[in-house]
């Protein structure tokens, strides 16, 4: 859902930019997701009761390409038939071998400019995918646990302190003990020496300003191997640090007799030992953040390794500048606080994966030694190990290359610049013409794996930003305001609703709910609106296609008509340009609806339209049609389908003369003295429908109106209003007719009489039905306001409401006593 709101977003802008006449290029394309397609390859893998570790790499990566052909492109006819205007012979794939090239050319040029290094580090490890994660990877959730506090005894003593930890597993990977200085409970200890429970392992008590006093019993226990900050403190105090994890979350032979088991799995059963053997004071219900898999949803372990990383700080200052001076703008323009405080907070970007399925490092180990060269294909490195170990006797088999492949989003964030080959051909005709680009729509949450990065690729290889605007989406939700997943089951397939309500109907409803940045809480009663729209166009082109046309003078009802939505068009015309100019394509959305909804089929056409039988006059057809192709061109973005299609059949057209590539309309001067008087004319003729209603006044029964007070118009509009009001006399009155049904239109009142007898028997009937109802209602409201249970405990403004509903249907039920003829 997400991918089709995101999608429809981009294929507006697209079908508008082509319409007004500009070289509108929309590349689609998609990546190679390494960690998402890995699992599901070694998953199909185990189904057949295959293991990754049974196969070769070579082996491993033909699977995941079958995998690839047969699922990789089901997104792109998704988006075929959402409509999606893209250039398709450009689709392009990060692991197409230009793309793949583009990447290792740019590690290379990173590297040798200084800002890739291989380090050993603290990094998040998804146990399920078996890899590392960059910070941007970890989602953090709140999970409700356990806090364990568990008793160390001082050494060479009776004594004993109490710590407290959400992770009894890692004891095992214990080195120390740390408590606050400045904390007297303990002054006693220091220096002491405290024995790890279960594996009797003395470890030091040392003291440091770090520890919180107020948290658990204010001592912390430091397993420098399995935490960030513990890893501070084991530096500092030059702590063992030991790995107590296999890859996959098990515990390994430092666990002792838990070796093999899964950390949760041990979490439960140590708890039991710690209780049984008296080491466990209490267990306390406990709620924190917990780090997890942005991929597999796996709780991320954190595990010291040696990775390759990307330095930021320098990549960042010119691509925050960029931003902040408005060369970048963002829509809405709050997430620049955000993407602000992430890039003054950046660290250095962990770019290597533990995955066969991705681009492979291009580093290359010369066997027998620490020496390691970084080169763009293995000839190239070669040579560069030749001339950096002076061995000209070196082989290739000499050099065994890194197993790891880089991160996806180091693909990713090349894309406005590979794309066009701009980093293997810099100079190409192609990247010189369409870079920058001009606008990239988006979701938020991904602004620092793919925005923030793009936008440093473009200063880092270029030299410029890759784009002036980025729209960011809001996250698709259901009506529990929950994201959108599989596994809850709450997201409808696109496909089907595309089936059922049409890619039009759902693009419609989709867009009228998603104001930039903001959720959009998706309801599929919003698709059927989008299709009732649909249909609406499409009645409204039956009816004119119907006319009989005939050469006779114009009415003069339908020549203001004609004036007035020729005004009207531009001056919403002038509204939409405005929405568009600021992102608000969901504002945009509305005004069109509003202009074809409202203004043309509403209240023009029913202007227009001839007498049942009876021809209409040649010159105001012409218009007619010249009206329904601009609001066609304009709502042609929004809704491709049904638009192009009405297109082509409102006029005979040339072969190649498609809706599509047509001209968009230009903002003309309006008349708003016209459209003012216009709008005083609707409320004539609505409130005219209104009394008529109440009075039981069927539409083919004329009546008179009579005007007290002064003619406000320039124009003479009676011929409309006697048309859509089937006003048989109009005239001005002195005199207040206090016996006559009235209404007031600004400082006009307005009377209606017949002369009709209207058959006050069927009237009657209808009044009295109408009566039988409003009485039920008002009855079950006041059983409502009668339960003192609901009205004590009922919101105030729910019983507001109530109250106003029943004071609605008294009044309601008076008029229509009144009305009844006895």
């Amino acid at each position: 859902m997400g991918h089709m709101l995101n999608n429809t977003i981009q294929d507006v802008l697209v079908r508008r930019a082509r319409l007004k006449g500009f070289n509108a290029c929309w590349v689609p394309g998609t990546d190679h997701a390494s960690i998402a397609t890995e699992a599901k390859v070694v998953a199909k893998l185990k189904a057949e009761g295959i293991d990754k570790s049974d196969i070769s790499r070579e082996e491993f990566l033909e699977k995941a390409w079958e995998w690839t052909h047969a699922h990789g492109g089901v997104i792109l006819e998704q988006l075929k038939k959402l409509g999606c205007s893209c250039d398709w012979s450009r689709t392009k794939f990060t692991m197409d071998e230009d793309m793949s090239n583009s990447v290792i050319k740019v590690f290379v040029k990173l590297y040798e400019e200084g800002y890739i290094y291989r380090g050993s580090r603290m990094v998040n490890w998804d146990p399920n995918a078996k890899t590392t994660l960059s910070d941007e990877e970890v989602i953090y959730k709140e999970q409700h646990g356990k806090l364990y506090f568990i008793k160390y005894k001082i050494a060479g003593t009776q004594e004993s302190i109490i710590v407290a930890t959400t992770r009894p597993e890692t004891i095992f990977g214990d080195t120390a003990i740390c408590i606050n200085p400045k904390d007297s409970r303990y002054s006693t200890l220091r220096g002491r020496y405290a024995i790890v429970p279960i594996c009797n392992r003395e470890i030091p008590i040392v003291e440091d300003d770090y520890i919180d006093m107020e948290f658990g019993t204010g001592c912390l226990k430091v397993t420098p191997a399995h935490d960030v900050n513990d890893q501070v403190i084991g530096q500092k105090f030059n702590l063992e640090s030991i790995n107590i994890f296999n890859e996959d979350g098990s515990l390994n032979s430092q666990g002792l007799h838990y070796k093999g088991k899964d950390r949760f799995v041990v979490r439960r059963e140590i708890e039991e030992e710690l209780r049984d053997s008296g080491d466990l004071q209490k267990v306390e219900d406990y709620t924190n953040n917990v780090g997890t898999s942005e991929r597999t949803g796996a709780i991320v372990e954190p595990r010291m390794s040696q990775q390759w990383f990307l330095k930021m700080e320098g990549l960042a200052k010119p691509a925050l500048k960029e931003v902040l001076e408005g060369e970048v703008a963002f829509f809405p323009k709050k997430i620049i606080n955000t993407y602000h405080h992430w890039m003054e907070n950046i660290r250095d970007w962990n770019i290597s994966r533990q995955l066969y399925w991705g681009h492979r490092i291009p580093a290359y180990l010369i066997k027998g030694s620490e020496v390691f060269v970084v080169a763009e294909t293995p000839e190239k490195a070669l040579q560069k190990a030749k001339q950096k170990t002076k061995n000209n006797n070196l082989k290739p088999s000499d050099l065994i290359q890194d197993r790891d492949v880089l991160d996806t989003w180091f693909s990713s964030w090349l894309w406005p610049i590979s794309v066009f080959n701009g980093v293997l051909k810099p100079d190409n005709e192609e990247i010189s013409y369409y870079y920058p680009t001009n606008d990239l729509v988006t979701a938020p949450e991904i602004l620092f794996f793919w925005v923030a990065r793009m936008i440093m690729a473009g200063q880092f290889l270029r030299g410029k930003k890759p784009f002036k605007n980025v729209y960011f989406t809001g996250i698709v939700r259901d009506k529990k305001r929950r994201k959108m997943s599989k596994s809850l089951g709450n997201s409808p397939d696109p496909l089907e609703l595309i089936d059922k309500y049409g890619a039009d109907g759902v693009r419609v409803g989709m867009l009228l709910s998603s104001p930039a940045g903001n959720d959009l809480i998706f309801d599929e009663a919003l698709c059927n609106q989008g299709s009732g729209f649909c249909n609406k166009l499409w009645n409204a082109f039956r009816l004119v296609s119907s006319w009989e046309v005939t050469k006779k003078p114009v009415k003069e009802e339908q020549k203001l008509a004609l004036q007035w939505f020729e005004n009207r068009f531009h001056q919403v015309l002038a509204t939409i340009e405005k929405h568009f100019e600021k992102y608000r394509i969901s504002d945009a959305l509305l005004a069109v609806y509003k202009l074809i909804w409202d203004d043309f089929c509403s209240w023009f056409l029913e202007i227009i339209k001839p007498e049942y039988d009876t021809p209409i006059d040649e010159q105001t057809y012409s218009k007619v049609l010249d009206f329904f192709e601009d609001i066609l061109k304009v709502l042609h973005p929004f809704v491709p389908f049904i638009s192009e299609e009405i297109w082509q059949y409102l006029k005979e057209r040339r072969p190649k003369e498609a809706l599509i590539i047509s001209d968009y309309p230009k903002v003309l001067k309006y008349d708003e003295e016209l459209l003012k008087e216009f709008e005083y004319v609707k409320d004539i003729i609505s409130n005219i429908r209104s009394v008529r209603k109440e009075s039981r006044l069927p539409f083919k029964v004329p009546v008179q109106l009579f005007v007290f007070g002064k003619d406000r118009f320039k124009k003479d509009f009676s011929s409309i209003i006697s048309k859509l009001g089937n006003i048989s006399k109009q005239e001005i009155t002195l005199s207040i007719k206090d016996n006559l049904p009235s209404f007031r239109v600004k400082a006009n009142s307005y009377y209606i009489h017949t002369d009709q007898i209207v058959d006050s028997t069927n009237n009657n009937e209808e009044i009295k039905r109408e009566l039988r109802y409003a009485e039920g209602f008002l009855k079950s409201v006041r059983a409502k306001l009668s339960n003192k249970k609901f009205v004590k405990n009922a919101p105030p403004k729910v019983v507001a409401i109530e109250k106003k509903k029943q004071a609605d249907a008294l009044a309601k039920i008076e008029t229509l006593k009144k009305q009844l003829v006895n």
